[in-house]
């Protein structure tokens, strides 16, 4: 049985874009489009937020790398990974040779699209100051697993997925 491979792996912080550009870029495609916090949400049977509280970061990163690890052997379309899912050596490793597109953001843009809401369990507690601790400590991961790196600040979703439409040919 042959598996099937991502057309691209989107990365990137917290409010980079991954879901809003990952459900266009799929489109433009004409492939699905696949969200391993989506898939933890499933498998746990509740939300993100939920499991961090209830069952902690370390069982919602287990999750999370098991959501990665299927996704990346079993979806052709676009897939979108957590901000944190690279954090993982496992998922470093098995994010070679995929298509994995860096979405990168400024503090400023982050925080206006994030909005700071209380969905995000790792912004609970000055958020400001986390996210941008967040960015700063996965940033060089982010850019060594890339491929593509396409700077999100100030452009439209749709622009956006023209470069990365450009970078994948």
């Amino acid at each position: 049985m042959q598996t099937r491979r991502p057309a691209a792996v989107l990365i990137g912080p917290p409010g980079s874009g991954k879901t809003t550009v990952g459900r266009l870029l799929a489109e433009r495609l004409g492939v699905g489009f696949r969200d391993t916090d989506t898939d933890v949400e499933d498998k746990a049977g509740k939300s993100v937020s939920d499991v961090f509280v209830d069952d902690g970061e370390e069982r919602f990163r287990e999750l999370e790398a098991t959501a990665v690890r299927d996704a990346l052997s079993g979806h052709d379309g676009v897939l979108s990974l957590g901000g944190g899912a690279v954090l993982s050596p496992l998922t470093q490793e098995l994010l070679a040779g995929h298509h994995v597109v860096y979405l990168q953001v400024g503090l400023d843009q982050a925080v206006r699209r994030v909005g700071l809401a209380a969905a995000r369990p790792l912004l609970v507690l000055n958020p400001r100051s986390r996210l941008r601790t967040l960015m700063e400590e996965r940033r060089p991961i982010y850019e060594r697993l890339a491929a593509i790196t396409i700077a999100t600040d100030d452009h439209e979703p749709d622009d956006i997925v023209a470069e990365i439409v450009k970078g994948l040919a």
